[in-house]
């Protein structure tokens, strides 16, 4: 079993990095914007369903990602649309996306829920695992790079106060309307890579293949900052996330090995998420039942000691 489960560790390393990217997208949207986005459970199929009828029509396969970015950008225009132009609540909007690109993405895939790229030029294959993992860890280096790089900008600023207080922008005359738009165009464009990723690496678009992505992104971005914790420079809270990406797949590569069916991969993934949601209130409870001692919070002072007055002198005065 222990040679099984470190065979499946650098394939799951592979994916986990490929997942990484969605990761960031989920993140951007999750902590940046505070704005609960759904619509990558279906932009990601998006992304690799672009990204396989475009590699089978003989397009070069670097180049599809190109337009797996540009259709999840759409995706997440269209959220962006319902939510700040038509005033249609965040989870809502995104739900709603989310059932319209199930359609579309089997329109892209010509009515076919399964697009196989055998034989295929890709540029990322599960037959080459150390070089599919180096090719996705060039790939979120780039993309953490140019995420560090945006949101030090002037906009990219005015997106995260955006997501830590909507009316204080507002009353520096910034557009929330546009800010929020153009994080869920990030966000979905950094999800539809990933899907034209995944698809090139297993070889496959499916239109389900994207089902529960919301789930395994909020798992990395937790598991990252859980392990690592929410600290030091932006651009370490990026590579946290890509490595709570390694760390989840890893996690259930090894489940799998230890005989846990694969139907039950949606359960332990959302009692994964739950649990990593909870330990920063556990730690909280934690701390306020830890017994205060009174004594520490009494500073000294240079003041001499208070003697008590003898009888003599009592009685002098």
């Amino acid at each position: 079993m222990l040679s099984g489960i470190l065979a499946a560790i650098p394939g799951a390393a592979a994916q986990g990095v490929i997942w990484g990217v969605m990761a960031l997208g989920v993140y951007v949207t999750y902590r940046i914007l505070d704005f609960a986005d759904l619509t990558v459970d279906s932009s990601m199929a998006t992304g690799a369903a672009t990204s396989a009828m475009l590699i089978i029509s003989g397009m070069n396969p670097l180049l599809t990602l190109v337009f797996a970015i540009l259709a999840g950008m759409a995706a997440g225009l269209i959220t962006g649309f319902l939510n700040t132009k038509l005033k249609i609540p965040a989870i809502l909007a995104g739900i709603l996306t989310q059932l319209g690109l199930y359609s579309i993405n089997l329109r892209i895939m010509d009515g076919s829920p399964n697009v196989a790229l055998l034989k295929q030029p890709v540029i990322i294959s599960l037959g080459n695992i150390p070089g599919a993992l180096i090719t996705g860890a060039i790939f979120a280096a780039v993309v953490i790079a140019v995420l560090y790089w945006f949101f030090g900008t002037e906009l990219g600023c005015a997106i995260r106060a955006t997501g830590n207080n909507r009316k204080m922008v507002r009353a520096q005359g910034v557009n929330t309307d546009t800010t929020k738009i153009i994080a869920l165009v990030i966000s979905n464009g950094l999800v539809g890579l990933a899907g034209g990723l995944l698809a090139q690496y297993q070889g496959s678009a499916n239109v389900n293949m994207s089902r529960g992505a919301i789930v395994i992104g909020l798992a990395s971005v937790i598991l990252g900052e859980v392990i690592f914790g929410a600290r030091f420079s932006f651009a370490y809270q990026l590579g946290a996330v890509v490595c709570g990406s390694i760390i989840y797949q890893i996690v259930i590569a090894f489940v799998i090995q230890l005989g846990l069916s694969t139907n039950d991969m949606k359960l332990f993934s959302a009692i994964t998420v739950a649990i990593a949601l909870s330990v920063p209130t556990i730690k909280q409870n934690i701390a306020q039942r830890k017994p205060i001692n009174v004594m520490d919070d009494v500073e000294p002072t240079d003041a001499p000691p208070v003697q008590e007055a003898s009888a003599d002198t009592a009685g002098k005065e």
